[in-house]
């Protein structure tokens, strides 16, 4: 069922497992904590929490009175292992969890891109 020692299957295609290891409790890879629900991308905007990043999802939402879509975004709170690392710009996969806080129920589950390299 893992891919290498000590890693985990999340179950989510076309996401790899990262190099690095950890021994946090709530990472999805190298822990026990259990991705259900949706999978969604964004862009990292803050990475000031201890262990979290604040993600910015863009999205289009259709407006059937005009027959348009107009540019949604949502700043979503998700948890960062800390065998996965990111900065400010990076373009993240974040999956949703139970929840581990009053505003964090996603976790980061890999990089798909990196950003300008942060601030």
């Amino acid at each position: 069922m893992s891919t290498s020692a000590g890693v985990r299957n999340i179950g989510i295609p076309g996401v790899n497992p990262p190099e690095m290891t950890c021994s946090d409790p709530k990472c999805p890879w190298h822990g026990h904590l259990k991705v259900r629900g949706i999978v969604l991308t964004g862009t990292v905007v803050k990475k000031k929490m201890h262990r979290a990043v604040v993600v910015r999802h863009e999205y289009l939402h259709y407006v059937p009175k005009y027959m348009r879509y107009e540019k949604r975004k949502k700043n979503i709170h998700a948890r960062l292992p800390p065998c996965i690392d990111v900065n400010e710009g990076d373009e993240v996969v974040i999956g949703e969890t139970r929840p581990l806080s009053k505003t964090i129920a996603f976790v980061v589950i890999g990089v798909v891109k990196r950003g300008r390299g942060g601030e």
